[in-house]
Formats: structure tokens, sequence, C-alpha cells
């Protein structure tokens, strides 16, 4: 009996000390898990809160927003002043931030941590300057792009039809907010000049014509219509419905979007005359320094802006030493023009693109198979004659995150590309240009679980750094199809060099005139000594890069961090580093600022 007692008090004790130790491992688990639990909240609720208010950004970024918990009433974003409250926003969420240690974060999260940091204290440090934003820039802003984002809302349910109407019914009071900044912008001399001011008035009468209209052949008439009859034909809605929807696009377009219009029209033709600067960002009291901001957000490279110029000037240099050596062993190059309007081998988009995703297998991974035969669709449409003034070259519309499958690519048919400039064209926006990188890097990250916040971190130099970087891998391409006509390979490599000559020397503009004050005059001296001495150019080149700040650093300066980055992967790697693992390495990091791939560079594996 005594022995009983003995055995059982002592298995009360091994009961204890094992519950004892159990709550240690749990309190231990709660502890190291508390950080990565934190930092899990913390960007779900930036994702949902930057989406939530804005319908248009959460239609392009999530094609099922109610998985999200984001299924509530379309919204388009209204102005509202106050730069003291979005830095205080700002300043609270990296608070919060700085309370997660990034060592308790997997590999993942503590990647996403960094990047999340840096860009938040970024866009703290641009909190001054309130009103040197151009969300109405004649060029990127919102009266040419806003149609352009109409056009292609998709349509995947009765939902999406009405939160589009819903949008088109807030144009009233979106633009309402919009000519407010404009006009606070004024009051505060920063107002943009008359040339500017007058293409805006100029593009509400253009892309609201009231021809159009009254005939119902606008292009927002027939895209929307071509929508609905696609899901009348999946039988998702019916006649009738498409009927009434029909009826009530063409009563928006009438009495809400196109007095919207005429509202910003009116509304600059009153404003013009109140800019006092018609040059760069410098002749403005904080002009210099939006500049530093604005090229350091535009970019994602932590350079200087003279350390940025030194190897912008590098790079002209060497390609242009490289292009007289090319026209001094092939002078036929100066008398051929365009030699590929007849033989080039492929006459359409469609093969242009089949040749390119066979010519990059070599050096570019395959998409990781997050879905079993996962294949991206890919249709190239062309931009509606009625935007074709206000629309790039070419775009590649970027897919939701959680459906990547259909993909779409715009030519601008104004210029007429001959067919070398379509074919790179097409490699910069399909493969293995934005289409290829945008849904390689969303499958990877969705296969580590990254968070979903990595989708709203815009990084330009990033994206359309690569972009160009494989733009220029795609010449090589073209010069393989003319392996056999040495000139015909000559003038191919003679276009990519003048390409990149153009784009760093407009670059190279960019930082003189919006940083160091370049004049009109001084600008037009630069360009004649490269021959370019056509007034009008030579004004619409001035003016372009007035109203687009860092547009043109964007592109050359984040090919040219890319070209860097690949060097430095090279020596660390040795004699391990291919074209391929560095390619590998850059799409599964995902859209990042260069700070952060180089540190992330740095601690891969050497072997």
């Amino acid at each position: 009996m005594l022995s009983r007692l003995k055995l059982s008090r002592r298995l009360k004790y091994y009961f204890f000390l094992l519950l004892s130790f159990l709550g240690f491992l749990f309190l231990l688990f709660c502890l190291l898990t508390n950080d990565a639990r934190q930092f899990k909240s913390l960007t779900k609720t930036l994702f949902i809160s930057e989406l939530s208010s804005d319908t248009l950004s959460l239609h392009y970024t999530l094609a099922y927003p109610e998985d999200y918990d984001l299924d509530g009433k379309a919204v388009l974003p209204c102005y509202q002043p106050g730069k003291e409250e979005n830095a205080a926003y700002l300043e609270s969420i990296l608070e919060r931030l700085s309370e997660i240690s990034p060592r308790y974060l997997s590999s993942e999260d503590a990647y996403t941590y960094q990047l999340l940091t840096r860009h938040l204290t970024l866009q703290l440090s641009g909190s001054d300057f309130a009103y040197y934003g151009e969300p109405l820039s004649p060029s990127s802003g919102m009266v040419s792009g806003l149609p352009i984002l109409l056009a292609d809302y998709t349509f995947r349910s009765e939902k999406d039809v009405e939160d589009y109407l819903n949008i088109l019914d807030q144009t009233d009071t979106y633009f309402e907010g919009l000519i407010q900044y404009e006009t606070e912008k004024s009051a505060q001399g920063l107002f943009m000049p008359d040339s500017s001011a007058e293409k805006i008035i100029e593009q509400c009468g253009s892309i609201m014509d009231q021809t159009a209209l009254s005939s119902g052949e606008h292009f927002l008439h027939t895209t929307f219509q071509e929508r609905l009859v696609e899901l009348e034909n999946e039988g998702l809605i019916t006649e009738d419905q498409k009927l009434h929807w029909i009826s009530e696009n063409d009563r928006l377009l009438t009495t809400v979007m196109k007095p919207s219009y005429e509202a910003v029209a009116d509304a600059f033709t009153l404003l013009s005359g109140s800019g006092k600067n018609s040059m760069g960002l410098s002749h403005f009291p904080k002009g210099r320094a939006y500049y530093e901001y604005l090229f350091a957000s535009t970019t994602g490279s932590s350079r200087s802006i003279s350390e940025a110029k030194q190897m912008l000037y590098q790079d002209f240099q060497q390609n242009y030493a490289a292009l007289l050596s090319l026209m001094g062993n092939y002078p036929e190059l100066i008398s051929m023009n365009e030699p590929f309007s007849s033989d080039f081998p492929f006459s359409t988009p469609e093969e242009m693109l089949v040749d390119l995703q066979s010519q990059m297998k070599t050096d570019f991974p395959a998409f990781p198979q997050f879905e079993d035969g996962f294949i991206p669709s890919c249709t190239v449409k062309s931009v509606s004659p009625a935007m074709e003034k206000y629309c790039s070259p070419a775009y590649y519309l970027t897919p939701p995150m959680d459906d990547m499958q259909k993909n779409t690519i715009y030519i601008n048919h104004r210029n007429q590309p001959d067919a070398l400039t379509l074919y790179t064209t097409l490699a910069h926006e399909g493969y293995p240009g934005h289409l290829y990188q945008t849904v390689y890097s969303q499958l990877a990250l969705s296969q580590k679980a990254a968070s979903p916040v990595r989708r709203i971190l815009h990084y330009g130099g990033y994206v359309e750094g690569w972009a160009l970087y494989v733009e220029n891998l795609s010449y090589y391409y073209a010069q393989n199809i003319y392996q056999n006509e040495p000139s015909k390979a000559a003038w191919c490599e003679a276009c990519r060099l003048n390409r990149n000559i153009q784009l760093c020397l407009y670059s190279l503009l960019d930082i003189a005139i919006h940083y160091e004050g370049a004049t009109p005059a001084q600008v037009q001296a630069i360009l004649e000594k490269i021959g370019i001495t056509n007034p009008a150019s030579v004004t619409a080149i001035y003016q372009y890069i007035v109203e687009e700040p860092t547009t043109y650093p964007k592109y050359y300066l984040g090919f040219l961090e890319f070209q860097e980055l690949k060097e430095e992967a090279a020596t660390q790697w040795d004699d391990k580093f291919s074209l391929m693992r560095f390619h590998r390495f850059v799409l599964e990091a995902g859209p990042s600022d260069f700070t952060s791939l180089r540190t992330r560079l740095t601690a891969s594996p050497i072997g």
C-alpha cells in the first residue's frame, strides 16, 4: 500500500514536470513566433487598407477580392488635403515595424520586412513635397490613364460590371478632387507650364469626343459591349441584363464622365498662366530636394545624383565609341535603311513572341509550376485609334496576382514600327520582358508564401530596368537570325547601340534639366552636337522631360544597375556563375530596390 502511494506521488510529480515543460515550450513558441504573427497581421492590414480605398487598383491586383475579404462597394479615391496625416500614418507603420525583429521571421518575410522598411522610410521623406507631384501630367496622367484602365477592366462576374458602372458614376467627384489639388498647386506657385496645360485641355476634348459619344462608337462604348457579350456567351448574364447595362453605360458616359472632362478643361483654362516655371524642377523652391527624392523612389537606386550621372556618362562614351567602331568596320551601314522591311522571317507579333521564347530558353528558367500544366496566354491587341496619340508605343497590362493566366500586350501603330523595332518591343513587353518577369516572379513569390503586400510595393527601376535589360538581349537574338548575313547582323547591333545612346542621353538630360537647371537653349546646344537639329524635335524632347521627371533614368539607370549586379554576381559566384543562375536569382527575388537586391546577392551561396 505504501509503495503504491509513493508510486502515485512520483507519477504526479513527473506529470507536473511534464506539464511545466510543455508550458515552457508553448511559451517559448509564442515568444519566438510573436514577431512573425505581428508581421503577418501588419502586412495584411496594409494590403487591405491600400486596396479597399481604390477599386481600380484592387481590380488590377486581385481577380477574386472576396478571397481577401475585399468585396465591398466600388470606390474611386478622392483627393483629401493633409500631408501631416499621411506623414503620421507612415510614422505609425514604421514604429510598428521597429517593434518586430526580422531575426525571428522566415527568410522571405525578413526580405519583405527589409523592402517595406526602406519603401516606407523613403515615402516618409517625400511627405514634405505634397504639391510637387503631377497626377494630371499630359503624358502619364489620369486624363488619359483612366480611360485606358476602364477599357481593359475585366468582367468576370455581375459584380464586376456593377463596380465598373459605379466607378463611372464617381468620375465627377474623382476629377473634382484633382481639380482642387491643381488649384492648390497653383496657389503654391507650382502649377504646370501653359504648354502642358494646353495639352490637357486638348486631351479632354479629344478623348471624350462628342461625335463618337453621340453615335455610340466611342471606345468606352464598344469595349464595354464586347465584354458584356463575352459574359452572355459564357451564360453568366442574360440578354436583358446586357441591354440594361449598355443603356446605363451610355447614360453615365454622357451625363457624368463627359461633364467631368469638361470640368477639367474649364479648370485648366482658368489656371493657365498661373504657372511660374516652364523649366525643370530645380527652378522650384524645393525642386532639387524633390528631384533627389523622386529619383531614388522612381529608379530604386540609392546612388547619389552625381554618382548616377558619372555612371551614365561613362556608359554613353562606351556605347558611342562602340558605334563609331562598328560603323568603321561596316561602312555599308551608313547607306542601309531598315533592311528588314521585306525579309524579316516573322511577320506577326505572335510569330515573333514564339521565336523570342525559343531563343531565351538557354539563359532563362522555365516558369515555376505553381499549377500543373500552367501556361500563361498572351493576346496582342492594337491601341484604340482614339488613344494612339496619348499612349506609349507599347504596353503590357499586368494581370491580377491570383489569375496570371491571361496576359495582354498593346501595340500602338501610330508610328508604324519596323520589323526589328516590333521584335525588340515585344521582347521588352512580353518575353523575356514584362510578361515573363511578372508571371515568373509572382508564381515564385506564391510558392514561397510571400506576403501579398509585396504586390503593392512598386519598383519602377526593377520593372523597367529588367525590360530594357532583356530588350538589349533581344537585339542579339535578332543577330542570330542573320548570322549568315554579317551586314544585317551589324545593323541589329548598330540599332541596339543607338537605342542605348539615345536613352542614356535623355537620362543625362533629365538630370541636367531637373537637377542642374539646364535651359532650353543649353539642351538645344547638347542635342545639336549629336545631330538633332530640328527645332520641333528639340522642343518636344525638352517638354517631355520637363513633364515626366525621372522617367528616362527609371529605364536606363535601372538597366545599368542590372548590368552591374550581373558583374557582381559573376565575381561572387566565379566559375559557378551562369546567366541562367543570375536570371533565376533576380526573378525569384521579385521587384525590389537595388540596395536590397545587392544585400540578397551577398547573402546568397557562392557554390
